[in-house]
């Protein structure tokens, strides 16, 4: 029996400067077995917030390979689930992810102090915890009902 693929993600916020990827490289250190993450910005910024980088590398989490890149429609339609934390509701912010989108309603710390970013990153790693954790529950029941199939 093949297990199910993991759920791709794809993290959204303004910028792709501070949030979402900041939840992209929480769910590739915490999630793997679960997510493959990914993370774009509705405006995106071109760049990776430095307290960003200096609060993923002060709690161990690795940051290789973030850059900010813009939202795309192929984006929207290849993620099997869409985090929005651009505080706009997800039913008008994302025409091809429509039905497929969580928000979480996270406070955007760009330009605010290293301490703001802290909090962020609090929260962000609080959301994935719980999410990860229903994903988890979801394919433990789809392997149960499989096996209880055979």
């Amino acid at each position: 029996m093949n297990l199910p693929k993991r759920y791709s993600v794809l993290f959204v916020c303004f910028g792709n400067a501070c949030r979402s990827p900041m939840a992209e490289a929480i769910a590739r250190q915490t999630a793997e077995d679960i997510l493959t993450p990914s993370s774009a910005g509705t405006m995106a910024l071109g760049f990776v917030a430095p307290f960003t980088l200096c609060v993923l590398e002060e709690r161990g989490i690795a940051a290789d390979g973030l850059h900010s890149k813009p939202l795309t429609r192929a984006a929207q339609q290849n993620a099997d689930i869409i985090i929005n934390m651009t505080g706009v509701p997800a039913d008008g912010a994302f025409e091809a992810g429509r039905g497929k989108t969580e928000d979480w309603d996270v406070p955007d710390p760009f330009g605010m102090e290293i301490s703001s970013f802290r909090d962020t990153c609090d929260d962000i790693e609080a959301r994935m915890t719980e999410f990860t954790a229903r994903l988890r529950a979801r394919r433990a029941g789809v392997l149960a009902g499989s096996a209880s199939e055979g």
